[in-house]
């Protein structure tokens, strides 16, 4: 079972979702109610957006075929968050599917989308590895029936229905840069280590972060460079490494992505570096725990990404069955989350991250 500390700020004060047999160490049809009528020439920020009458009162359809369509299939984290969309699509009584590329690609993810388009999809989960690449499989899908959900990583707002976000992006970016902060005294060189270049939560994350860093607060903090480790475990292991020699006098690493941090934390601990160079970012407690305890990780943060799929299902359920048109200010109940409010652009937050250290770190199972 897992366990969030945001039981206290959920809507409602809902208790946690469990995900049953979610193996975080494994690698790995009708037409949808209330469709969108849009122009075929428009631009895709221009396309889309609510249409007809929301009943909230509509009882969730119980024959609702959902996919989950991730970055990779084979991401761990991934594999938590799809199966917490599962649990969400078990419990209202739908057809659960996943479906992806095994490597995180800008068009990689357009034949699928095509596919479960083909296959009469009532619910597409996608976390977009492009922000614009997969908009014109999209469309097509939008256009047979589907409703598009995004998660984790958005689209162009005009690509899709609605983007659950993991958290506001302020503060995603805020929390990473207090630790590496917090970390290092104040002062010295970080550099920051990321997925792919053309990840959209990503950089939205590295802007906010190189803004808060400009704050007098951080004057003695200097950013050296963005680095990519394309979401693949060697290729961050080896970015740590250039890190390291191309700044001998590097203070920290900041990594925004689980693949990344682990794949420095693992690259530090074998290391002479290892409790010299601070590393933060967002990670897993089940991925971290070992470079916690073992002094190389200090802290770092993250949201349940189980909750964040099994929100991201109810949400896609709410849209088609008409309780909701992704307006701004209409509401929903994601079963046990409790009830959210979709805020401007279509976007509704899961909640604050949590941070983790030596403290809390093992009180989590994901």
């Amino acid at each position: 079972m897992l366990r969030s500390d945001r039981r206290g700020r959920r809507r409602g004060g809902a208790s946690r979702v469990g995900v049953a047999a979610v193996a975080w160490t494994a690698l790995l049809a009708t037409a949808a109610c209330g469709g969108t009528t849009r122009d075929e020439n428009a631009e895709p920020e221009d396309r889309g957006g609510p249409t007809g009458e929301a009943d909230p009162d509509a009882p969730l359809r119980d024959d609702l075929v959902v996919a989950f369509l991730p970055k990779q299939v084979n991401n761990p984290y991934f594999t938590v968050a799809d199966g917490g969309g599962e649990t969400a699509v078990g419990e209202f009584g739908g057809e659960y599917k996943e479906s992806g590329p095994t490597e995180a690609s800008a068009s990689s993810q357009v034949s699928h989308v095509n596919t479960l388009s083909q296959q009469g999809t009532d619910v597409i989960a996608l976390a977009a590895n492009d922000p614009n690449a997969v908009c014109g499989a999209l469309d097509s899908a939008r256009d047979a029936g589907a409703r598009v959900v995004t998660f984790d990583s958005d689209t162009n707002p005009g690509c899709r229905d609605l983007f659950v976000n993991q958290a506001t992006a302020e503060d995603i970016a805020r929390t990473q840069v207090e630790l590496i902060a917090e970390q290092i005294g104040g002062e010295g060189e970080v550099a920051i280590l990321s997925a792919t270049p053309n990840a959209t939560n990503q950089n939205a994350w590295i802007a906010l972060m190189e803004e808060e860093l400009a704050a007098p607060e951080y004057a003695d903090i200097e950013l050296v460079t963005v680095a990519y480790g394309n979401d693949e475990d060697e290729k961050s292991f080896q970015e740590t490494q250039g890190l390291l020699r191309s700044y001998p006098d590097l203070a920290g690493i900041i990594s925004p992505t689980t693949v990344g941090l682990a794949a420095a934390a693992r690259y530090l601990s074998g290391s002479e570096f290892q409790g010299e160079v601070a590393l933060t970012g967002l990670g897993t407690p089940n991925q971290m725990r070992e470079y916690v305890h073992d002094g190389t990780v200090e802290s770092f943060a993250l949201w349940d990404p189980a909750e964040l799929g099994y929100l991201a299902a109810y949400a896609g359920a709410a849209l088609a069955s008409g309780q909701i048109t992704g307006a701004e200010g209409e509401t929903f109940t994601a079963g046990e989350l409790g009830d959210y409010t979709i805020g401007a652009d279509g976007v509704v937050v899961l909640g604050p991250p949590t941070v983790f250290e030596e403290g809390n770190v093992d009180d989590y199972d994901f």
